[in-house]
């Protein structure tokens, strides 16, 4: 499997960028197929979160590859080509394994160390095994991710200091708005980022919770799991609950604002007349952790309100785990991505290994039965012990070439050795496919190009002082 990924973040795209970039409906779907059909690319998995928007292939063909990922992702977003080169990220091969295996340890999040990531790769892997864009490479690369992930959660204190985006959300909007217990809530929204929103809260000591959803049936389910601490909501009647609620979290798949300013501005004025019951100096605050987003920015300038977003969040400070538990964790990713390259390199070797002890079985099988015919009078006992002394002269010969060049193959540039040996033993490469189960005309494994480098660069050459292809290698 040669890796790409092709991806934008918090970290290299204002949120401004990530909103309007967001795949939203069936988008997601369509940039799975289409990845998936390109002459390209063999499997792909997307992973698309508030935070990120992340493709992922196995290609045979790097730049052909780069160009291919960026245009998809260009194409069912909201946001030219030219606009998104400059905010994409580039990662190939063991750098994209080791940008994945971050990920998945919580290293990439916008809060560090928070454990909701792994949910969302699980999901991915399983939209694209549902999608049959994912076959055994990916299947394997993804999980693994989530092994390393939990690893790293349960062999550091990444996992104690790392909190989820709605924790930290809850902690801005109490900075601003007081303490969460006590106050009545709404969550409006009933995926997986609602339901834990939703969970948070009851456990934060939320009197009063309502959930809303455009699928009555899903905001029922919810109300369900959470064992009646919540009741639903007609999700029509949002803009009018504003007024009787302390706090708003929204997190819907929308593609465009679920609150409008001048609803909140209506749900202020009432709530101004109402005073007498409330504390008048807490603001109607709102969490909004859609991408993009639920929440009109225009309540930002309201006064009475509090909007924390997820823009505000990439601007907040969180609380992160010691210096020590990130360098442990680096070096538990560090390790994973050393043998997970190896087991990879080495299993692109087998293949070859066993064809050629296939071909020197048949050589055996073929003079023996050539010495049987040619003397039909050799008992049994002389029989067997010539069989046995050839089989065993044919493995002494091969055990030694066939263990080097699976320990040379687990390096870096290793597919070079089972080409060798394929030249050198004449393999036929039908056989050689046939153990693998790969289509002939597909490449075993290719060189590193450059890794984490700008897709506006590796779109058309290799930076400055990265590794290129060597000679005969596919660009």
């Amino acid at each position: 499997m040669s890796l790409l990924v092709v991806g934008l973040s918090h970290r290299t795209a204002p949120v401004g960028v990530l909103e309007r970039a967001a795949l939203t409906g069936d988008s997601p779907t369509r940039v799975l197929h289409e990845a998936a059909a390109s002459a390209t690319v063999a499997e792909a998995a997307l992973v698309n979160t508030c935070n990120r928007i992340e493709l992922y292939a196995d290609v045979d063909k790097f730049h052909a590859g780069v160009a291919e990922l960026s245009q998809l992702l260009a194409g069912h977003s909201g946001v030219d080509l030219d606009e998104l080169t400059p905010h994409l990220y580039v990662h190939y091969e063991d750098r994209a394994v080791h940008h994945l295996f971050s990920v998945a340890c919580g290293l990439d999040s916008m809060v560090v160390g928070e454990g909701q990531i792994l949910g969302q790769l699980r999901d991915a892997l399983a939209k694209a095994q549902e999608e049959h864009t994912a076959g055994r490479g990916l299947n394997e690369l993804f999980q693994q991710a989530l092994r390393v992930g939990k690893r790293a959660h349960s062999e550091t204190g990444i996992d104690k200091a790392g909190q989820s985006l709605v924790t930290f959300g809850l902690e801005q909007v109490a900075a601003g708005a007081g303490p969460i217990a006590g106050k009545r809530a709404l969550v409006v929204g009933a995926g997986s980022m609602s339901s834990l929103a939703a969970a948070t809260l009851v456990r934060s000591g939320v009197t009063d919770l309502l959930v809303a959803n455009r699928t009555p049936a899903r905001a029922e389910r919810l109300v369900e799991i959470l064992g009646g601490a919540a009741r639903t909501l007609d999700f029509a009647k949002v803009p009018q609950a504003l007024a009787d609620v302390d706090l708003v979290i929204s997190c819907t798949g929308a593609a465009g604002t679920v609150i409008d300013a001048p609803e909140v501005a209506a749900a202020l004025a009432l709530r101004s007349a109402q005073t007498a019951s409330r504390d008048s100096t807490a603001p109607l605050a709102f969490l909004d952790l859609a991408m993009p987003r639920d929440v009109d920015h225009a309540v930002h300038a309201l006064d009475g309100a509090l909007l924390v977003d997820l823009e505000s969040l990439s601007h907040a400070h969180a609380a992160t785990p010691g210096a020590g538990d990130v360098d442990a964790v680096s070096t538990i990713v560090a390790d994973e991505v050393t043998a997970f390259g190896q087991a990879q390199r080495a299993a692109r070797i087998a293949p070859t290994v066993v064809a050629l002890r296939a071909m020197a079985s048949e050589v055996v099988r073929g003079e023996l039965a050539r010495l049987t015919s040619r003397l039909p009078d050799l008992d049994e006992r002389s029989s067997a012990e010539i069989s046995q002394t050839v089989r065993r002269v044919v493995d002494k010969l091969l055990h030694a070439p066939t263990v080097k060049v699976k320990q040379l193959a687990a390096e870096p540039g290793g597919a070079s050795y089972a080409e060798a040996l394929r030249e050198l033993f004449d393999l036929d490469p039908a056989a050689v496919h046939a153990v693998s189960g790969t289509p002939i005309g597909a490449q075993a494994g290719s060189s590193i190009p450059p890794g984490g480098i700008p897709a506006a660069q590796a779109a058309v050459a290799p930076p400055a002082g990265a590794t290129a292809p060597p000679a005969g290698a596919t660009r």
